[in-house]
């Protein structure tokens, strides 16, 4: 089924979606994002991805124009209309049609569109096995230049890590800081898993805090699992009994192998199999 996208208002196919080139999201990366999930015909979650649009575009001086509860209708509307029971959509506002200069003021009006497709990244059986990681040399933006809380479009360097993965073989990369710790995936949260614990970084050390990171936690604790939010570096992740990454595309996936080590058993663990079970039944209840 193809894609549907709503632009500012006016809805178009895959085929004739388009945003000025001078828009300042393409020119500049200078805008922010969502990726959310919709499950049997349910938004999930939206509120909480409303909610960090707000804050991230806040964050860099952008305002939203249109009111949250008006864009809450818009996807809701976009998903019935896509036809797509289970989708990923993307939901995006740049700063919009400027000049070649840098100046936000030349921006008249912000960009506002969302996307409503699927999303697969990758085979079922990875999630069986476990995926293969590296630790990239790129690391994450500088809290302090522009803090990875902020959902923004600039994804560079995400992407240059993510070359680096698939330039040695590996289905994934784990990024540091600027200080050398743990800091998340390519574009997902990180948990270890030692002693029926998840240790993952904190939101506090510069990451941004996933909502299904989230949903995950609250899914573990009522699941009789610790969990400590804490600095970690690759000794934690080399010793873990297990890894395992969350997102909204990925959803909860483990990592079998990172930086040439076996990570516990060499496959998902027991705990990462629990809590993508827990996590997948949550998401698909009916109630």
């Amino acid at each position: 089924m193809p894609a549907t996208v709503w632009i500012d208002g006016k809805w178009y196919d895959r085929s004739t979606a388009v945003v000025s080139v001078y828009d300042h999201g393409l020119l500049y990366g200078d805008g922010v994002f969502e990726g959310i999930r919709a499950y049997g015909g349910r938004v999930f979650r939206l509120e909480a991805h409303l909610d960090r649009l707000w804050a991230s575009a806040k964050a860099i001086w952008l305002d939203i124009p249109m009111a949250k509860d008006a864009m809450a209708r818009m996807v809701e509307d976009g998903l019935k209309k896509s036809g797509h029971t289970d989708s990923y959509i993307r939901l995006v506002v740049t700063r919009g049609t400027g000049d070649l200069g840098l100046d936000p003021r030349k921006c008249a009006k912000p960009t506002v569109f969302c996307i409503f497709d699927t999303i697969a990244l990758w085979a079922p059986d990875r999630y069986e096995k476990g995926l293969t990681a590296l630790t990239a040399a790129t690391p994450i933006h500088h809290r302090e230049a522009l803090s990875p809380r902020v959902k923004s479009l600039n994804y560079l360097s995400h992407i240059l890590a993510k070359v680096e993965g698939i330039a040695a073989g590996v289905d994934e990369v784990i990024m540091l800081d600027s200080g050398g710790y743990v800091a998340e995936a390519s574009g997902m949260n990180l948990f270890a898993v030692a002693n029926h614990t998840l240790h993952t970084p904190p939101p506090y050390a510069g990451i941004l805090r996933g909502v299904t990171r989230d949903t995950v936690i609250e899914l573990a604790r009522d699941a009789g699992y610790g969990i400590d939010e804490t600095p970690m570096n690759r000794y934690d992740l080399y010793t873990a009994d297990e890894v395992f990454l969350t997102g909204t595309a990925a959803e909860v996936v483990g990592i079998s192998k990172l930086d040439g080590r076996v990570i516990g058993s060499g496959v998902s663990g027991p705990v990462t199999r629990d809590l993508a079970a827990r996590f997948r039944a949550y998401v698909t209840r009916s109630d």
